[in-house]
């Protein structure tokens, strides 16, 4: 049986539409916002500079999936709250994690877009419950996952009814320990040929390491992705999640000079 996410199935490329902003149309769109979302005021602050920055979607979690129990594991609903707030004064959509099957309700009700994290790839329950909301839904890249696995958890949100499933490339566990992941630009170009959804990258998770960040989401958007998804933090060393592969504000502006110019030139 050919999978409805296969290029076999679909030879076009699906574009998603958020607000109005559509991803997988040949512009890289660019998500930026802090790991996690610390406060109302940081954050309004923060999106406000995004989107003179040139950002076109917020990111943030409210609900975080921490390694430790005793580290942050964000605001919960105050934290949607205030992500709603920020899109209302910028009119950015936003999008944010959904860790729980009982709370794709009301995640949904605040969140634009749903994202599925790579410890939730193959939570098969959860996959089916956003498989049956009408939001797009972005779906992050196991921590050992094959591209097979990682295609047939898009199966099953599609499957399921809901055909709005960003891919996102996230980088891949392996022997290396001197960044976090190991980003496999190899398999999200594989990814963009095998699939008719939209792949993004997200260069943040995949290094670890700011100072790796802005090269790897400039070569990820030169082998083809649909966008990059970038961790920002006034302050990343006070950040309370994730401080080390965020960039700070200047250094987020110096990407952003070099993603406009690279996009200006393939235009």
């Amino acid at each position: 049986m050919e999978l409805k996410v296969s290029r076999k199935s679909k030879p076009e490329k699906t574009i998603v539409k958020v607000s109005n902003i559509e991803i997988g149309s040949g512009k890289p769109v660019i998500i930026a916002g802090p790991c996690a979302v610390e406060g109302e005021e940081e954050y309004l602050k923060e999106a406000l500079f995004l989107k003179e920055a040139g950002v076109q979607i917020l990111r943030g979690g409210a609900f975080k999936p921490r390694t430790s129990p005793y580290t942050f594991a964000g605001l919960g609903e105050e934290g949607l709250k205030i992500l709603a707030r920020a899109r209302e004064i910028t009119g950015m959509p936003v999008v944010t994690e959904v860790l729980d099957p009982r709370d794709v309700e009301i995640v949904a009700q605040y969140a634009d877009i749903l994202q599925i994290g790579s410890r939730n790839m193959q939570n098969f329950t959860l996959l089916k419950e956003v498989g049956l909301i009408n939001k797009p839904v972005l779906l992050k890249r196991g921590l050992a996952a094959t591209l097979k696995e990682w295609l047939l958890a898009a199966e099953y949100i599609v499957a399921a009814g809901n055909e709005q499933v960003i891919l996102c490339e996230r980088g891949i566990r392996t022997f290396e320990d001197y960044t976090r992941n190991t980003f496999d630009l190899a398999g999200m170009v594989a990814a963009l040929d095998l699939t008719h959804l939209p792949v993004i990258a997200d260069p943040s998770h995949a290094t670890g390491r700011r100072e790796l960040v802005g090269r790897v989401a400039l070569g990820a958007l030169a082998a083809g992705a649909d966008g990059i998804m970038v961790e920002v933090h006034p302050e990343p060393v006070k950040a309370l999640s994730d401080g080390q592969q965020s960039l700070d504000y200047n250094e987020f502006q110096n990407l952003m000079t070099m993603v406009k110019r690279f996009i200006s030139q393939s235009a």
